[in-house]
């Protein structure tokens, strides 16, 4: 049985979605912090147990039976992820789990200037000292986050931030399916591996793919970090968020999410979505609503 942790969010929830086409929905079991909200998997005969990573009984009980276990990295910024991470990982392996799957995120380590790298990294720690074997999807910056990161450019004809670096923004949908193709697959994948899109690009690509779509100049604007904090606040944002934001752009200039990998490509049979698709769904999204 495999069995998929967070499958009533957006990652998890699209990956059961691929791999119910992949595997008899018998052989997949979900943990889940409400049953009731994974009820339309349950009707359609995946197993659904209550699970949360700050309750070790409910995990090993929603992960009896599993060969293999796919744990969601937590969300909760206010929350010790590494610890939570440590509850999954155990309940995992006394669950009899033979492989422990994580999504993890490219630019993991320890002296990244971005919070999240350094639980990501720990957390891969953990993972190689169970003694089974596991596996670490890092998996490329999503893609939507920039609708958070650019600004109200479309408004604006400015994309308006923190000196960057180039990031190999990768669409969450694909790196969902990559995970239900690793999951049902054959082949085995030891350790750390890259999920990301074929390319990387700055915000100064990203202002010219927007100019190219839209037909009119989009500049790019570089303000220094305090100035882009001080907006971000200006704008509702609390700042701590506005904080924590900037540390991608930190992040980014050291190239810690500049890596590519042709593999994700080679794993769906097609080229995975790009900014490009990313914004001209945006575009196409704002001409829609203004009719």
């Amino acid at each position: 049985m495999i069995v998929i942790t967070g499958a009533t969010g957006a990652l998890n929830g699209a990956t059961v979605e691929h791999l119910l086409k992949l595997v008899p929905a018998d052989q997949i079991g979900v943990s889940v912090r409400d049953v009731a909200k994974a009820q339309h998997l349950a009707d359609r005969g995946v197993r659904v147990r209550h699970g949360s990573y700050d309750d070790p009984d409910a995990l090993r009980d929603s992960f009896e039976g599993a060969e293999q276990v796919l744990l969601v990295s937590s969300n909760d910024p206010t929350a010790d992820a590494v610890a939570l991470h440590r509850t999954a990982i155990e309940a995992a392996v006394t669950a009899g789990a033979q492989r422990i799957l994580y999504t993890s995120h490219q630019g993991a380590g320890l002296d990244s200037p971005f919070p999240p790298a350094g639980d990501h990294a720990a957390t891969e720690a953990l993972l190689a000292d169970t003694g089974i074997a596991w596996t670490s999807l890092r998996n490329g910056f999503y893609a939507h986050s920039l609708d958070w990161l650019l600004g109200p450019w479309q408004h604006t004809g400015a994309i308006t931030a923190p000196a960057d670096g180039p990031v190999s923004w990768t669409d969450r949908a694909d790196a969902a399916e990559a995970a239900a193709l690793i999951l049902a697959g054959d082949r085995s994948f030891d350790g750390p591996i890259t999920v990301t899109a074929p390319d990387a690009v700055t915000f100064d690509d990203v202002a010219q793919i927007a100019s190219t779509l839209t037909g009119r100049i989009i500049e790019r604007v570089v303000v220094d970090d305090e100035q882009w904090i001080a907006g971000r606040i200006a704008a509702g944002s609390p700042e701590a968020m506005a904080r924590m934001l900037l540390t991608f752009f930190q992040a980014a200039r050291q190239g810690r999410f500049a890596g590519v990998d042709p593999f994700l490509g080679e794993l769906l049979g097609r080229a995975p979505r790009s900014v490009t698709d990313l914004l001209s769904d945006r575009i196409t999204g704002q001409s829609d609503s203004s009719r």
